[in-house]
């Protein structure tokens, strides 16, 4: 491992990390609201570095829902880490001369998060070093906001306790609003897996389903009508680029 780009990565990662300490206290509360044992919640958040995917997670188990509804619901809510996970390897690929093995692979998988991806698939040369080096301070961010939410939330009063519920809600919120305010596409899918949800959880046949059922079950009616029906348009960059390619093609 090269010390260099491995220390250059523990550098590009420090406020990834700050973030993610941030965001994960508000996690942890929601662990502690689930009545979860606090120390449980590091092993959590050390196997599952994606807020939606513990978000969905923690509803789930303290529900008691059944493990099938959470690994599926885990699974759809996380599934763009698979695009993400096959373009770091290709690049893994790539831009090293020597193979990177498939153990280094799998730890670096556990690391892609939509954030470290961003700071390591844009450089000339994606190496392991710097990527495991950028894993670590974001890692230990996560655990341990989310340990620190875990346990202040078991001694929160209930008036503290129930404002904190709202932060998870607050944060997808935030996250929604910009593209939701941009594309008249995002608004429909939006509408479609709130009515999906709303219908689910109070039409009398369906009610009694299990929350992770249902929200599999609208993650995939409003991602499946909104790709079938609402595709995103190819925008003009894209089509002069494909344009001059296919008349270049043409030429030869």
């Amino acid at each position: 491992m090269k010390t260099h780009d491995f220390t250059a990565g523990i550098k590009a990662g420090l406020p990834i990390g700050l973030g993610y300490f941030a965001v994960s206290i508000a996690i942890g509360i929601y662990w502690a609201q689930g009545h979860l044992p606090p120390l449980s919640s590091a092993i959590f958040s050390l196997t599952n570095v994606s807020s939606t995917g513990q978000f969905a997670g923690i509803s789930i188990i303290a529900a008691h829902g059944g493990l099938v509804e959470l690994a599926i619901t885990t699974l759809l809510v996380n599934l763009r880490y698979l695009l993400m996970s096959t373009s770091l390897s290709q690049r893994l690929t790539s831009t090293n001369p020597h193979p990177v093995g498939t153990c280094k692979r799998m730890l670096l998988g556990l690391g892609v998060t939509d954030e470290i991806y961003a700071i390591n698939i844009g450089r000339a040369h994606v190496g392991f070093a710097h990527y495991a080096g950028s894993m670590i301070l974001p890692f230990l961010g996560w655990v341990g906001g989310t340990l620190v939410g875990a346990f202040a939330g078991t001694g929160l009063p209930k008036s503290v306790e129930n404002a904190a519920g709202i932060l998870l809600y607050a944060m997808f919120i935030a996250i929604v609003i910009p593209p939701f305010k941009q594309s008249s596409r995002v608004k429909i899918v939006t509408a479609i897996a709130a009515g999906t949800s709303i219908t689910l959880t109070f039409a009398p046949l369906v009610s009694q389903l299990s929350l992770g059922w249902r929200i599999i079950i609208a993650t995939l009616v409003a991602a499946g009508l909104g790709a079938t029906f609402f595709p995103p348009q190819e925008s003009a960059a894209n089509r002069d680029h494909s344009d001059s390619t296919t008349g270049k093609a043409g030429e030869s």
